[in-house]
């Protein structure tokens, strides 16, 4: 049995010969896809290749306001068309489907929106080129099995369901799963590759197993700290860890194997840096509403390490830095001194309004030590960073709010 998806959220195991078969069976097609189960995503995306037509994207919890907002309909059944069932037709054999679906269909695209940690979503359409350009096929990675540990809406998700799909790789849920559970399914599946936000690696630790079958862990989507790589290190024993960069408007760009990145030499004229933010040449974006200029603005500030070759790491995003009393905070720095602290397991830095400083650092913090208190973070923290970035308010809780991709919420 060759299998194509498990999940065991919505207990569902298919196997290549399934998916085809249902896809030979499909008579309708809608190009608007909101669907909390993982199998109706990917094969509605799968469906919408072999009938090169657009495909847009939605969020199962959007609400109808937000439905209305984003796309003007919160009712998509008048968009059901009957499919061209000739243009399906596959054969029993999952290597005809991959073949027909590796080529690149000329008016296909996919639509879908920006998650991010604040703000409202932003409709994103990219074409096959864009949205593969990172997928590597190969006979070695033939044998991949991958866990899935993102938002299958978006577009760190839909990459790596293109990174298996065109290399005929099972895909194993694990995104929302208990932390128990996602152990189990590493474990049983002999998964080999991951990618996730380091909110996710961090929901692991700490953890007592190790999983020699992991061969390649990524990380992408937020900050990712020298403690959490130490763990996954002791966690994943075999695997190599990558720390990538990527945005829903340009795909992955830069890989590292620590925080530092380093442009590849096509890259170099198609980047720039202006008052230390990144900005990103639209022909390698995908099409949006707001930007038609030649330069797209990331909203991210970096440091430059080295200027030949370029090197430089990520600071933060200059919309959630924190203006305390004029100085400038930003919240990645004092979530990285208190993760340091020994019985930290996950914290959230945010601001809080103030009429005299303008705003107070607060945090929300995950401890898995009955020794960590107020007092105690607030000392060690006093010979790791400045006194006007020690949060005023510490608030202790189970668990941190996400949003819809798995990062940490900002508002």
């Amino acid at each position: 049995m060759r299998v194509f998806l498990k999940d065991i959220a919505n207990e569902t195991l298919i196997t290549w010969e399934l998916l085809i078969d249902d896809l030979n069976k499909t008579s309708f097609y809608n190009p608007y896809c909101k669907s909390e189960d993982y199998y109706t995503v990917f094969k509605q995306l799968i469906l919408s290749l072999l009938i090169d037509e657009e495909i847009i994207l939605l969020d199962a919890d959007f609400s109808e306001s937000e439905l209305k907002n984003l796309t003007g309909y919160s009712d998509f059944t008048e968009f059901i068309q009957p499919i061209d069932k000739s243009k399906v037709a596959i054969s029993g054999k999952p290597e005809d489907l991959i073949e027909r679906l590796s080529n690149a269909p000329e008016n296909w695209k996919i639509t879908l929106f920006t998650s991010g940690t604040t703000g409202i979503p932003k409709k994103v359409s990219h074409d096959f080129k864009s949205i593969t350009r990172f997928v590597k096929v190969t006979e070695q990675n033939k044998n991949s099995v991958w866990g899935f540990a993102f938002n299958p809406t978006h577009m760190a998700g839909i990459q790596v369901f293109f990174q298996a799909l065109i290399n005929g790789n099972a895909i194993i849920r694990l995104f929302g799963l208990p932390t128990k559970d996602i152990y189990t399914e590493i474990a049983d599946n002999a998964i080999t590759h991951i990618s996730a936000t380091p909110t996710f690696y961090r929901l692991l630790l700490p953890c007592n197993e190790s999983f020699p079958s992991v061969a390649r862990i990524t990380s992408g989507g937020e900050k990712f700290n020298e403690k959490t790589f130490k763990q996954l290190n002791q966690i994943f024993p075999n695997a190599k860890i990558t720390n990538v960069y990527a945005s829903t408007e340009a795909g992955t760009l830069f890989a590292s194997e620590d925080d530092v990145f380093s442009l590849r030499p096509e890259y170099e004229h198609l980047i720039q840096i202006e008052n230390d933010e990144l900005l990103i040449h639209r022909s390698l974006m995908g099409t949006t509403e707001t930007n038609r200029n030649e330069w797209y603005n990331t909203g991210d500030v970096i440091e430059i390490i080295s200027n030949h070759p370029l090197k430089f790491r990520f600071v933060n995003r200059k919309s959630e830095m924190i203006n305390v009393g004029g100085y400038k905070v930003n919240p990645l720095e004092v979530e990285e001194a208190i993760l340091a602290l020994e019985g930290i397991k996950n914290v959230r830095v945010y601001s809080k309004s103030n009429s005299v400083l303008g705003s107070i650092i607060c945090c929300e913090v995950v401890a898995n030590s009955d020794q960590i208190t107020e007092s105690s973070i607030r000392t060690l923290l006093q010979s790791k960073i400045q006194e006007f970035k020690i949060p005023r308010i510490i608030r202790f809780v189970d668990e941190l709010s996400t949003t819809r991709t798995g990062k940490l919420k900002r508002t």
